[in-house]
């Protein structure tokens, strides 16, 4: 089970370590492709790993019983009868106009980190491949990778407590080995959840043909009428540009 795209993304409380230092315990989590990194109150390992094994064994389930769920570039129909998270992802694919699978490691992401949330842990970060949920009680950065662009890890976006839970993903056309149609260096979206910033990052990551100022407009432009997606950043070479309610700092 493959995602769609890199996601270049990475959270920082200013540093890992601060994250560390604010009370948060790290936990890796793998199986087959699924590549975990969660910040909770309190080691996750045997509860998290029982999460991915839920959602992975939804989402190949119905991989197997509709296999056009893997391979498409275009939306499928609401199927109502499907899994929680494959309903997440295709309600996120119809949204922003891609395939199922871009919402792959976001809405992983996020079962996760609900699951976690409901067994009574009071804040949780899960990192899958750049790809982030966030839930915390305290303003959190993530820090912006883009590739060789200088401006690759300058900037980050800041949330504030009000904003979690929420979805921080990005989609890369020149960082990692994934599909995208697009050469943004950098397309992040914050939504509210993962599967939906996901879906919508590999749009807007689509959009940028060219990297310059135009291109970087016009992808926002194309991006922003995504409905439910409430931050957008671009970085295109040396070209950043933003919409919505989103708060860069540098870095």
């Amino acid at each position: 089970m493959a995602g769609a795209k890199k996601t270049p993304l990475s959270y920082q409380e200013r540093t890992y370590r601060s994250a560390h230092d604010a009370g948060l315990v790290a936990t890796e989590v793998k199986m087959a492709e699924t590549d975990l990194h969660i910040l909770a109150d309190s080691p996750v390992d045997e509860l998290a790993l029982l999460a991915v094994a839920k959602v992975r064994a939804e989402i190949e389930g119905y991989v197997r019983q509709y296999p056009l769920f893997l391979s498409s570039l275009v939306p499928l129909p609401l199927d109502n009868a499907a899994p929680e998270p494959v309903r997440a992802m295709l309600v996120a694919a119809l949204a922003a106009g891609v395939g199922p699978m871009a919402a792959v490691a976001g809405v992983i992401a996020e079962q996760v980190g609900r699951s976690l949330l409901a067994q009574g842990f009071a804040e949780v970060i899960v990192e899958n491949g750049g790809d982030i949920f966030l839930a915390r009680k305290q303003p959190s950065i993530v820090a912006i990778y883009a590739g060789e662009s200088r401006l690759s890890g300058k900037f980050g976006i800041q949330l504030r407590p009000e904003q979690m839970p929420c979805g921080v993903c990005c989609s890369s056309g020149t960082v990692g080995h994934s599909l995208s149609f697009g050469v943004a260096d950098a397309a992040a979206v914050l939504a509210p959840t993962a599967a939906l910033a996901d879906a919508a990052a590999t749009c807007l990551g689509n959009a940028v043909k060219i990297r310059d100022k135009k291109s970087v407009s016009q992808a926002l432009e194309a991006a922003k009428r995504i409905e439910g997606v409430t931050g957008l950043v671009v970085i295109a070479g040396e070209h950043l540009g933003a919409w919505g309610d989103i708060e860069l700092v540098r870095l």
